[in-house]
């Protein structure tokens, strides 16, 4: 069942008719305002002269006054757990008891498309999907016309610090205590981190163990620090296991337990804040289905693009209305019962990607964009591994179960 969230704006229409979600709320409720809220309740920020480069635009001062909590905090800790959708974290409270008992904020918007390259991209910096120019999971480099990965693919010849050049939150900390990734070794150096996440010093621990040890020795040192705490393992359990399966449902107890022993001995001096980059829902292997068995629906199609869940279509020639009709047509024909039919302009115009989207970034979106409300995932076996179909849980859409996402926190007595 879908969690329902009251609208937080003007809906949109698809090109055939079921009415779109609205976009997310970018400078006032989404991922990308996390970092930067949290840093206005970080002592060295709110101490120091730099206080507006680092907006509450969450309002999460307030939010914790609500719950009897003040600032400034000598410590601030933001853990991202990778899939946690609020709609999940409320089905499966009774596993996550720590979680359960935390202060929560409220659900927050995940960035469209609700994947991790996209969400990572805004969290990091605070600016939405047009600026960062990370639009998808595989999107295409206009430049050269070939698609590419932005998660653990990323091509050699696209330079992270080009693809997306602005500034994240923690290169703007600098200088201002101790800022710190903790995360697995793997993604030390990524291009991914690179782009969406460099700066501040990088602490790599292979198991959540460690991860959790590493992070509460660095939050007890004296030094104020602010500190980036990735957690991937439950989307993991959800691709492979689907995310209502008993190993998502021990994922999710694993790391229930490692918050507890996170958040057990907190000073009133230390802040720990949890969210996601975006839910899951899961699909049945009947629903996985490969589009490009059928000719109409990529015919005048020159890229394919995007995830399962919300697919890029970047047309032989977009100019041509009778062809991208007639392919709008047959996407509605085939799956509109399961699935919104949309235009780039029309996303790019409502601010679904930002209201301010770098021209260089509208090439890589896709010319006519699938995103899947019912039970579905897509895929282009022509350029997909067959392996990928074996995959359960699944995000990208902005369904409720994949677009919202919590926001809890912890301080010390």
């Amino acid at each position: 069942m879908t969690t329902q969230h009251p609208s937080s704006g003007p809906t949109g229409q698809d090109l055939t008719g079921p009415t779109f979600p609205p976009p997310p709320r970018y400078g006032r409720n989404s991922i990308g305002d996390v970092l930067s809220s949290a840093a206005s309740m970080y002592r060295p920020v709110a101490d120091s002269s730099r206080r507006a480069e680092f907006p509450d635009a969450l309002g999460l001062g307030t939010r914790l006054t609500d719950w009897g909590r003040n600032g400034p905090f000598r410590n601030v800790c933001v853990v991202l757990v990778d899939g946690l959708g609020s709609a999940l974290l409320s089905r499966s409270a009774g596993h996550a008891p720590n979680v359960r008992k935390s202060m929560d904020l409220g659900d927050l918007d995940a960035a469209l498309p609700s994947t991790t390259a996209a969400s990572l991209a805004v969290l990091g910096t605070g600016l939405p999907p047009g600026q960062t120019g990370m639009v998808g999971y595989d999107v295409v480099d206009p430049e050269r016309d070939v698609v590419v990965n932005q998660l653990s693919g990323w091509d050699p010849a696209v330079d992270p610090l080009q693809w997306q050049p602005h500034a994240t939150v923690f290169e703007r900390l600098e200088g201002m205590g101790d800022a710190v990734t903790v995360s697995m070794p793997a993604y030390e150096g990524s291009a991914l981190t690179r782009a969406a996440l460099r700066g501040g010093r990088f602490v790599g621990a292979g198991s959540t163990l460690a991860r959790i040890s590493q992070a509460s020795e660095i939050l007890r040192q004296r030094t104020p620090t602010f500190m980036y705490l990735y957690w991937g393992e439950l989307d993991q359990a959800g691709h492979k296991h689907g995310c209502t399966s008993e190993r998502w449902l021990e994922s999710l107890e694993e790391l229930d337990h490692g918050l507890k022993r996170l958040t057990s001995r907190l000073g009133p001096e230390t802040l720990v804040l949890l969210t996601a980059d975006h839910g899951m829902v899961d699909i049945p292997s009947e629903d996985r289905v490969d589009y490009s068995q059928f000719p109409d629906l990529v015919d005048g199609v020159r890229l394919t693009a995007g995830e399962p869940r919300m697919v890029q279509l970047h047309l032989e020639d977009p100019e041509d209305a009778d062809a991208r009709a007639r392919l709008s047509t047959a996407w509605a024909n085939r799956f509109g019962d399961r699935a919104w039919v949309l235009d780039r302009d029309y996303l790019i115009a409502a601010g679904y990607f930002g209201h301010d989207v770098r021209p260089e970034v509208r090439d890589r979106i896709g010319d006519l964009i699938i995103a899947a409300h019912g039970s579905l995932a897509l895929f282009d076996l022509r350029r997909s591994n067959p392996g990928a179909l074996s995959m359960v849980g699944q995000h990208g859409s902005w369904t409720d179960d994949e677009r919202f996402v919590p926001l809890r926190a912890w301080t010390g007595a």
